[in-house]
């Protein structure tokens, strides 16, 4: 049994996880800012009151599972990584002291609620830009990291961060039209739109400007026979944004959700195609830089406990704090 393939794979859902569910509440701290009342601001941070630290878990089953699983790997990438994962650390948690703090003053709610808005945006920011950098590839000589101190930084980066800032939009936005009173609704119908509008743009331009930028990636895409099938990925994509598009349009929060985590799936699918089988693209694999068999098959018997219980606890949070919100209604 492969079970360094088996690891790879879990470690690419727990990173997908969390990205799909953290992602609409880092993308509601974006919209905070914009919120027109107070009353209105409390609506959204009790949209995810319940869920929000939950949601985060997947974060920590993912690096931690990267230190254990693929020791290699971990200390190849965090040193490239070392500034923009502290920058969304501190974003982190600039969210969670805001998130308690704000219910408990009203003259300084200013301050927790701009701390909230700047966390969530450098957190989402930094976490495309670290994305960005495993893309465009990390410098490894001697199986450890021999590039610079901002070779995360490239324009290339920068837009992946911008990429992610949108997507996130999109994902807060039609989490608030879920659970957000009707009167509220007009306005994130129009931000999820034009974040829609935004994020489909941009990751056609990316979609162009990764393969151009990466022969080995090209050769991936659109060697044959093997296209037609890869083929399949945007043509989903295109099927789902005129999906997503439509149920806006219709006000349809729940299935434009959906369209949108869709979206998602398949933009994890390509990011799995273009960089199969590494694990530091592209340089490492994953059977290069995994632990040793005894202790890949440790993990994943106590792995094989722990995970069903996280996915029973996030499902059964989300079922008990399911329905819209009303006004004066609140998890603190």
């Amino acid at each position: 049994m492969d079970y360094a393939l088996i690891w790879y794979m879990l470690i690419a859902i727990a990173v997908f996880a969390y990205v799909a569910l953290d992602g609409f509440d880092l993308g509601i701290g974006i919209l905070f800012i914009g919120g027109e009342s107070v009353q209105e601001r409390d609506l959204m941070m009790n949209s995810i009151a319940p869920v929000w630290d939950g949601n985060e878990t997947w974060l920590v089953l993912g690096g931690g599972g990267l230190f254990a699983v693929f020791p290699l790997a971990y200390s190849v990438v965090m040193p490239a990584l070392y500034a923009p994962l502290i920058m969304m650390l501190l974003g982190l948690i600039f969210r969670g002291v805001a998130f308690e703090y704000r219910f408990r003053t009203h003259r300084g709610q200013f301050l927790w609620d701009s701390s909230f808005f700047i966390g969530s945006l450098i957190a989402s920011f930094t976490q495309g830009m670290m994305l960005g950098t495993l893309l465009q590839g990390i410098t490894v000589v001697d199986r450890q990291y021999s590039g610079g101190w901002f070779d995360w930084f490239t324009p290339f980066t920068v837009f992946c961060g911008l990429v992610t800032v949108a997507a996130y939009t999109l994902l807060g936005a039609c989490w608030l039209l879920i659970k957000l009173p009707k009167p509220y609704h007009r306005r994130y119908y129009v931000t999820a739109k034009r974040s829609a509008l935004i994020m489909v743009a941009m990751v056609a331009i990316l979609s162009l400007w990764l393969p151009i930028s990466n022969h080995e990636i090209a050769a991936r895409w659109f060697s044959f026979p093997q296209a037609l099938l890869f083929l399949l990925i945007p043509a989903g994509s295109g099927y789902l944004v005129y999906l997503l598009f439509k149920d806006l349009i219709e006000h349809k929060p729940v299935k434009a959700y959906l369209a949108s985590l869709g979206l998602f799936f398949l933009a994890s699918l390509g990011f799995g195609v273009s960089t199969y089988p590494y694990i530091v693209p592209h340089s490492l694999t994953y059977a290069d830089a995994a632990a040793p068999d005894t202790s890949l098959k440790f993990l994943l018997t106590g792995t094989v406990f722990l995970l069903p219980l996280i996915i029973a606890y996030t499902a059964y949070s989300y079922w008990v704090f399911r329905g819209r919100l009303k006004e004066g209604e609140g998890y603190h």
